[in-house]
């Protein structure tokens, strides 16, 4: 059972595994208390995969001032 962390903690549960984590009481708040604190992080579309693929095995050209003369 979740200890009660007071009204300005909004989510006791996730602030007491961040604090076992090593984490900060500032830092395991302010996390806590995000909504979105969840469904933040390592969610990617298929298509920024395949755009960011492209982008990295796709060379750029770059030329210098003098040979664009």
């Amino acid at each position: 059972m979740t200890k009660n962390h007071g009204p300005s903690i909004k989510n006791d549960e996730q602030y007491e595994a961040l604090r076992e984590q090593g984490m900060s009481k500032q830092k395991a708040a302010r996390i806590a208390n995000d909504p979105n604190s969840g469904k933040k992080g390592g969610k990617l579309n298929s298509t920024k995969i395949a755009a960011r693929s492209s982008c990295m095995t796709k060379p750029r050209k770059l030329e210098s001032k003098a040979e664009a003369k």
